[in-house]
């Protein structure tokens, strides 16, 4: 949520925000309703009226004189309280839900643009594998080895479902235990293992409510199913002062996700690539705002180590203003080479919120000099979505024989160098 001063003070700098979204939001209803609420809270001066006029009362009577001209007047003044009072809270509660649906305002880093085909490639590691013969898909190669099965997927829930299944379940696990293990030994996060549901108001503090709603799983009891683990460690710290000194806080959380995918109509639907249920590692930070730009690019680094341990070749993209995320106000992408695909698959998404999620969740911190307590700044990203990763290993370390080389960090914890088909 942006700061109320913002609207009021700089409405232009919102204006010019929401033009380099392409966000097409009503922002003068709410600067109209933030000009009348401040009217309204002339009240206190009636208040303060009314209380004046009280003590004269009392003063009155008891010098023996008649009050009945300054009480008609404080009943006047009870009235146009009352109405002002309701007006308030009405406006209040429309500015509040409208302040909901407006996004965060970009840093001046990020690329002017309109979608996906004007983001910026700021980095390149490695160069696409190269094969001898035609390399597969990961949703051909999966079935072939017996690690993939989408049709046991469809029968037990429907389409957009995977189900891993022998050195495929394992591959998961694997990659799970060693995000996990990268990220808290090597990285210094702490791990967290949260719900797998979330609440009204932990949604509303990420930004996932109320704009989309559509998006989540909601259960009968009014409970979501997480979208990501984003949602349970930002709010972590919900409702909290922290001590400047304990900044920054490193988090991280394996969960399964959920999402509706409600506007994925005629995007990719084969494979691992876009499905209701997946598996992912998330990144977390709470930080003074003068340390976040270091420290998301720590925390992107963070995400690529990953991919460099494995020795898949990515890159990372700047993302422009048009194809950021709501409450993002810095995106860097990381996309995998899928030599199967033949495309740049995303990986990772990894952003910095300035404290527009803080100011949501009411998340603050107490400077070290003893001054007025300040909201922190928050980032996350994906460090990384497992089932992209597992494609992505599919599709990278295919051979011709049809079988899975398993890159040498996960031999570990696979037990084996190699997936192969099962036997006849």
């Amino acid at each position: 949520m942006l700061d109320r001063r913002i609207i009021r003070e700089q409405p232009d700098l919102v204006r010019k925000a929401l033009a380099d979204r392409h966000e097409d939001i009503d922002f003068e209803a709410v600067v109209r309703l933030e000009e009348r609420r401040r009217e309204l809270l002339g009240v206190e001066d009636l208040r303060a009226e009314r209380n004046d006029l009280s003590k004269q009362i009392g003063q009155t009577i008891k010098a023996g004189g008649s009050a009945d001209e300054l009480r008609s007047r404080v009943n006047a003044i009870n009235e146009h309280i009352s109405a002002m009072e309701e007006e308030l809270a009405a406006t209040e509660s429309e500015l509040e839900a409208r302040c909901l649906e407006i996004p965060n305002i970009p840093l001046p880093a990020v690329p002017i643009g309109g979608g996906e085909e004007d983001n910026v490639v700021v980095k390149t590691w490695s160069e696409p594998k190269t094969f001898d013969f035609s390399p597969l898909p990961h949703w051909e190669i999966g079935p072939a080895l017996g690690i993939l099965n989408f049709e046991a997927a469809t029968k037990i829930a429907g389409a957009r479902f995977v189900l891993t299944m022998g050195a495929g379940a394992r591959l998961e696990r694997s990659l799970i235990n060693f995000m996990l293990d990268t990220h808290t030994r090597k990285h210094g996060y702490q791990e967290v293992l949260p719900p797998f549901l979330a609440n009204e108001t932990a949604l509303i503090g990420t930004g996932n409510l109320p704009k989309f709603e559509a998006d989540l799983f909601k259960t009968r009891e009014g409970f979501y199913l997480v979208p990501t683990a984003e949602v349970p460690l930002t709010n972590l710290h919900q409702g909290e002062i922290l001590e400047e000194k304990d900044l920054p806080k490193f988090y991280v959380a394996y969960t399964p996700c959920f999402r509706s995918e409600a506007g994925a109509a005629g995007r990719e639907s084969r494979g691992m690539v876009r499905v209701h249920q997946f598996h992912k590692v998330e990144l977390m930070k709470f930080v003074t705002p003068e340390n976040a730009d270091n420290e998301l690019q720590k925390l992107t680094s963070n995400a690529e180590a990953i991919l460099e341990a494995l020795d898949i070749p990515y890159r990372r993209l700047a993302l422009c203003t048009g194809d950021m995320g709501f409450g993002s106000a810095q995106t860097f992408d990381l996309e995998v080479w899928m030599p199967g695909m033949q495309r740049w698959l995303e990986i990772s998404s990894c952003s910095q919120y300035t404290d527009f999620q803080a100011r949501r969740c009411n998340t603050r911190y107490r400077p070290g000099n003893g001054g007025k307590p300040q909201f922190v700044n928050t980032m996350n990203g994906s460090g990384l979505a497992v089932g992209r990763t597992f494609a992505a290993i599919l599709e990278n370390y295919q051979t011709p024989e049809g079988t899975i080389v398993v890159p040498e960090a996960l031999r570990p914890y696979m037990g084996t160098p190699e997936i192969t088909p099962p036997l006849p």
